[in-house]
């Protein structure tokens, strides 16, 4: 099992049953894993997920997170097969009680993918084939989306009767705009990796799967060679920024700043500058 040591800690990678996590050049690359179903959301990846991001978060040697697909497809939204046993799973006498129950479902799982925006380090995500339902709430989450160009995305849950609960209704329209959100969510209908690009989803496209990853792993190592702590800093700022208003973010980067500006990271980066020199910062 490998193990990334650090003074004092020893950390070891998950080894999890639906996700593949690999640490390279303070990279972790983080895989959905079941590519015969299309890395279709099942009940073990939905709270590995929050396994995955939690240690990625609190391990200092993981800068960046690449989350991606294994396969031809990135991911193919909610196991309809875990869909159709949610009923049985919170069946009660009482219906309040299986209502409540119900809800507390939703709320877990909201948070299996919350954890992806909680995650202190950037979450890049690149994706190829099919983004679907549950994977539009999923790379929503993201700092930053990339895809080939064949990628098509859809928030498909309308299809099935359904109203999108875990994350898409109110973080895409955040990404894109407002009407155009909404006529995803209306329609079910499928947007391709340019219009993707036209509306602002993704960041950038590439040719194949090939280049998609090692696209992203070079924008990753770009920033895993940042300040970390500055990085996790505009992360929590853009973060707060967006959910706030801007009198309460400046207000929150100046709290920030007061304890975190005079760090060792500014010190080295200054040196760096001095000697004309790559700056060498600590995880």
């Amino acid at each position: 099992m490998n193990r990334i040591r650090e003074t004092h800690v020893t950390t070891t990678v998950p080894q999890l049953t639906t996700i593949a996590i690999e640490l390279n050049e303070n990279i972790a690359e983080i895989r959905l894993n079941r590519p015969e179903r299309s890395n279709a959301i099942n009940e073990a990846m939905w709270h590995e997920l929050r396994s995955a991001f939690a240690w990625a978060d609190a391990t200092p040697e993981v800068r960046v997170a690449m989350l991606s697909g294994a396969g031809l497809n990135f991911c193919s939204g909610i196991d309809l097969a875990m869909l159709a046993g949610v009923g049985r799973a919170v069946a009660h006498a009482d219906p309040a009680r299986s209502h409540e129950a119900l809800r507390r479902v939703i709320l877990d799982l909201q948070d299996c993918l919350t954890s992806v925006e909680r995650c202190r380090k950037p979450v890049l995500a690149a994706i190829q084939g099919a983004c679907i339902g549950g994977a539009i709430d999923l790379v929503s989450c993201c700092d930053m989306r990339y895809a080939t160009a064949d990628a098509h995305f859809a928030v498909r849950e309308i299809d099935v009767g359904m109203t999108a609960d875990v994350g898409t209704l109110q973080r895409l329209p955040r990404l894109v705009a407002d009407g155009v959100a909404r006529e995803m969510a209306y329609t079910g209908r499928a947007v391709d990796g340019f219009e993707a690009k036209l509306i602002g989803l993704v960041n950038q496209l590439f040719e194949s799967p090939e280049a998609l990853l090692e696209g992203v792993r070079q924008i990753a190592r770009t920033i895993a060679a940042k300040s970390p702590l500055a990085i996790r800093g505009s992360k929590e700022m853009l973060n707060y920024g967006r959910d706030h208003s801007v009198a309460d973010g400046l207000d929150h980067v100046a709290t920030w700043n007061a304890a975190m500006l005079m760090s060792a990271d500014l010190e080295e980066a200054m040196t760096a500058m001095r000697e004309k020199r790559a700056p060498r910062f600590g995880d």
